[in-house]
C-alpha cells in the first residue's frame, strides 16, 4: 500500500519560516519524480516545486527564490524548506509521488497571516 504523509505545516507570520516533509512507503522512491503542490481556498491546485530523480529542482516562479525542494531517497522523504512566507502562500500543500501512476499525500495546511 501506497502513503504519503505531509507534515510541518501550520500557522506562521509574514516573513518567517516553515519546513514541510513527506514521508513514504510503499514505492521505490528513487525512481519517482516528487512535488509539492498547492491548493489555495478557491483556487485551483498548482505546482510549486520539483525535484527528479537526479536532483534536478524546478519552481513556480511565485515561489522562486525562497523556497527550496530536497529529498532524501535513504529514508523515503522529501522536504520543502520555505522562507520569506507570504500571505498569498496560504494553502494546503500536498506532496507527489509521479510517474506512470501519479500518488497523492493527504495535505498539510499552510497559513501565513500577521
Amino acid at each position: 500500500q501506497v502513503q504519503l504523509v505531509e507534515s510541518g505545516g501550520g500557522l506562521v507570520q509574514p516573513g518567517g519560516s516553515l519546513r514541510l516533509s513527506c514521508a513514504g512507503s510503499g514505492i521505490p522512491f528513487e525512481i519517482y519524480t516528487m512535488s509539492w503542490y498547492r491548493q489555495a481556498p478557491g483556487k485551483q491546485r498548482e505546482l510549486a516545486a520539483q525535484i527528479s530523480i537526479d536532483d534536478v529542482a524546478n519552481y513556480a516562479d511565485s515561489v522562486k527564490g525562497r523556497f527550496a525542494i530536497s529529498r532524501d531517497n535513504a529514508k523515503n522523504m522529501v522536504y520543502l524548506q520555505m522562507n520569506s512566507l507570504r500571505p498569498e502562500d496560504t494553502a494546503i500543500y500536498y506532496c507527489r509521488a509521479g510517474m506512470a501512476t501519479n500518488y497523492w499525500g493527504q495535505g498539510t495546511q499552510v497559513t501565513v497571516t500577521s
